[in-house]
């Protein structure tokens, strides 16, 4: 029996695909979206071989094609009679220093994981607010990042903007406590994945995908309103970034 359904963004790589691994573990049917189907596809071979009992659905997914997005989440929502999870994950790390001439690439950093998270949340909450009317709960989960709590310097800027941008976006519906709805904001540390795999191997506080993954999987699973992940070392972390100096902050990323 499924312990329910997950729609999740971005699952072809890094965290969106680890989390795939370990909702499937937990029992959970997933609806997977991600633009490189064939990796989806080798992903969904690997799940069902280990819980041939496990259902999952593929949808190929650009998330910055609004339409795309709007009609992938109905489908997928269509076909699996509801959704009780959907996990706005895919994003991008694109970046560099404002004034460089890279306006190309925050641009796309920022219509990537701002604008479509929009898109995704609107198409999410839609979903959620036409099922909480015969009685059935939603859980809209937004991935953020640690470098949201503060303004964060040359190539993270843009992308901690959007990050930034996400967690109030998600906030904003807790604020509205919209009936039957919960909203979570995650906000992983350093975990070792596709987007940052061409960071230093030895970055400070950097653990392996799996071990990260789990500690987001935990927090969601719970349904925290807001958990900073894996929560050793970010949860003093992300406490004292709110109040530090910049020149302080400065040397912890």
């Amino acid at each position: 029996m499924s312990k329910g359904t997950i729609l999740i963004t971005g699952a072809s790589s890094g965290l969106g695909e680890e989390m795939a691994r370990q909702f499937a573990d937990l029992g959970y049917d997933l609806g997977l979206c991600a633009r490189r189907t064939d990796r989806l596809e080798a992903l969904r071979e690997e799940i069902t071989a280990a819980h041939p009992e496990r259902r999952v659905e593929l949808k190929a997914l650009d998330v910055t094609d609004d339409d795309a997005v709007f009609s992938v989440f109905k489908e997928l929502a269509a076909d699996f009679a509801g959704l009780d999870r959907v996990i706005i994950n895919a994003g991008l790390g694109k970046g560099a220093p404002l004034g460089t001439g890279r306006y190309d690439a925050n641009r796309q950093t920022a219509m990537t994981n701002f604008v479509a998270a929009l898109a995704q949340s609107e198409a999410a909450m839609e979903i959620f607010r036409e099922q909480a009317a015969s009685g059935r709960r939603g859980h809209l989960v937004m991935i953020s990042s640690m470098s949201a709590l503060r303004g964060m310097r040359k190539t993270l800027t843009t992308y901690a903007a959007t990050k930034a941008g996400v967690a109030a976006l998600a906030e904003g519906l807790q604020n509205e406590r919209v009936k039957g709805v919960d909203v979570s904001i995650v906000y992983p540390g350093y975990i070792r994945s596709e987007m940052n795999e061409q960071v230093a191997q030895k970055t400070r506080f950097m653990v392996d995908t799996t071990t990260g993954v789990k500690a987001m999987v935990e927090a969601i699973e719970r349904r925290k309103a807001k958990a900073y992940v894996p929560a050793w070392p970010w949860v003093p972390i992300g406490a004292a970034m709110k109040h530090l100096p910049l020149s302080v902050v400065r040397k912890l990323t």
